[in-house]
């Protein structure tokens, strides 16, 4: 099994965006909707169609694909 076998990226669906499992659900989204619904249950039965599984990947998708970059906060 590869490390992220459930991310896929296809130029004709959501513009190429890395998506989870060839849905128009992007992995920012999945983020993004792990942020808001920090309990993973609630998480799942607000998006039926994704698992578990599927939620980790993403995480650590964007996780690895971030960079290392030192950010200042003074600026907020």
């Amino acid at each position: 099994m590869s490390q992220f076998d459930r991310i896929t990226i296809h130029p004709e669906i959501v513009n190429g965006q890395p998506s989870i499992r060839g849905m128009r659900l992007t992995v920012r989204r999945v983020v993004a909707a792990a942020a808001l619904y920090p309990n993973r249950d609630e998480l799942l039965k607000e998006f039926p169609e994704l698992d578990a599984e599927d939620v980790r990947q993403a995480l650590e998708f964007a996780a690895c694909n971030l960079d290392d970059h030192l950010l200042s906060l003074d600026a907020a």
